[in-house]
C-alpha cells in the first residue's frame, strides 16, 4: 500500500500498501445512478444473508491471494492464470527479480521470478516456478462499478496473510499520484477507484472484490492526514481499476512487455523546478524525444512548463495527472518559459508513454 491525504484542496499524502510524500488527487468524474437492475447481490433482505454473502465471496477468492515477499519486503499478489502468473503493483516486487511466494491456504513458499514491470502504471507480473494448486481468480468488469457498491479488500496487510476489510466503492475516476522513493516508482494512477474498505502496508497488489466474487480493483494506495501527525485517514483509499490491470498484465504475459500503455506523453524527461522562493514552479525539460510531440512543437531541453490545457503543472506529478486524462494522438496546449525569460503556448500531438 502506498498513502494519499486528501483535503478540501485536493492536496493529498499517498502511501502504498507495501510509506508517503505529498502528492495531489483530481476530482472523481461524474457517475450515473446506479441502476435498479444491479445484479449484486448486495440487496440481501437480513444481516444473515448479508454474512453469508460475505462468508461465500470469501471462501471463493482468499485462494487466489498470495503474499509476495522480497530481499525489502511484502506484499500481495493475484493469481492470474493457472501457469502461475500472478498480478501484483510494482512497488512490491521494486527491483527485484525474484521473490517467494506463499498462497493464503497456506504451505511452503514458492520460488518466483518477474517477467516484467510497468511502473509508469504501478504494474506487474511475476511468475512462480511451480504453479500446481493455483486457483485463478476471476476479474470483472471495473467499467461497470457503480458508487456505492460493497466490496472487500483482501491481502496481507502487516503480513497478516488472508487478512479480509469491507467498505464500498466511495467514487470512481480519481487521478492519483504515488510518491517516489522506497521501490515506489512514483507512478500516476488513472481513473483509480476509491474506497472505505481498508488498506494497509502489505495490501498493495491484493484484490478489492464485489460481492458476485469477481476482482474489480488491485488495492494500491492508502491516505494518510497530516493533522493526525501522518496517520492514516480512515475510510480513503485506492484501487488500480481491473480492466487497466488485466490489460496490462495479459500484454506482458504475451510479449514479455507493455506494447501499448495507452497513456499519453510529451516525449520529454522533466524534473520540479524550484523557484527562489522555495516552492515548485514548473516542469523542467532535461531532455526531449527525437521526433516526439514536445520536439516537433519546438519544445527543447531547458525550457520549462508550466501549463497544460490551462491547469498549472508546478511539478512531475501534477504534469503526469493531466496527462494521464488525455489521449495518445491527441493534441495538448502547453505554456513554456524560454531559458531567456520569454513564455509562449504551442500545440502538442502527445505521444504514447512508454513502458
Amino acid at each position: 500500500m502506498r498513502m494519499i491525504v486528501a483535503s478540501a484542496a485536493a492536496a493529498v499524502l499517498l502511501i502504498s500498501g507495501c510509506s508517503g510524500s505529498i502528492s495531489r488527487a483530481t476530482p472523481p468524474a461524474s457517475t450515473p445512478a446506479p441502476s435498479p437492475a444491479s445484479s449484486s447481490p448486495a440487496s440481501a433482505s437480513s444481516p444473515h444473508a448479508l454474512e453469508a454473502e460475505y462468508e461465500k465471496v470469501i471462501q471463493e477468492v482468499l485462494p487466489s491471494i498470495v503474499q509476495i515477499n522480497t530481499k525489502v519486503g511484502l506484499g500481495s499478489g493475484i493469481v492470474y492464470d493457472s501457469a502461475g502468473h500472478i498480478v501484483t503493483n510494482a512497488h512490491v516486487v521494486g527491483e527485484a527479480t525474484e521473490m517467494e511466494v506463499t498462497l493464503a491456504t497456506g504451505g511452503t513458499a514458492r520460488p518466483a521470478r518477474l517477467v516484467a514491470s510497468f511502473p509508469a502504471g504501478d504494474l506487474a507480473v511475476i511468475k512462480v516456478s511451480d504453479p500446481n494448486g493455483l486457483a485463478p481468480a476471476r476479474f470483472g468488469d471495473s467499467a461497470k462499478l457503480r458508487v456505492g457498491q460493497i466490496v472487500l479488500a483482501m491481502g496481507n496487510p502487516l503480513g497478516l496473510s488472508g487478512s479480509v476489510t469491507n467498505g464500498i466503492v466511495s467514487a470512481l475516476g480519481r487521478t492519483v499520484s504515488e510518491p517516489q522513493g522506497g521501490g515506489s516508482p512514483g507512478a500516476t494512477i488513472a481513473n483509480a477507484i476509491q474506497t472505505s474498505a481498508a488498506i494497509n502496508p502489505g495490501n498493495s497488489g491484493g484484490a478489492l472484490v464485489d460481492l458476485s466474487g469477481q476482482v474489480i480493483g488491485i488495492p494500491t494506495l492508502a491516505a494518510t492526514d497530516p493533522q493526525l501527525g501522518g496517520g492514516a485517514a480512515p475510510g480513503i483509499g485506492f484501487a488500480i481499476p481491473s480492466n487497466t490491470a488485466t490489460d496490462i498484465a495479459a500484454q506482458i504475459i504475451k510479449d514479455g512487455k507493455v506494447t501499448n500503455s495507452r497513456r499519453a506523453a510529451l516525449g520529454i524527461v522533466g524534473r520540479t523546478v524550484i523557484g527562489p522562493e522555495g516552492s515548485p514552479v514548473g516542469v523542467g525539460v532535461v531532455s526531449v524525444s527525437r521526433g516526439g510531440g514536445a520536439a516537433q512543437a519546438g519544445i527543447a531541453a531547458g525550457d520549462v512548463i508550466v501549463s497544460v490545457n490551462g491547469t498549472d503543472t508546478p511539478t512531475m506529478s501534477a504534469l503526469s495527472e493531466i496527462l494521464a486524462a488525455q489521449k495518445p494522438g491527441g493534441q495538448a496546449k502547453v505554456e513554456v518559459v524560454k531559458p531567456d525569460g520569454s513564455t509562449g503556448t504551442v500545440t502538442v500531438t502527445l505521444g504514447e508513454l512508454d513502458s
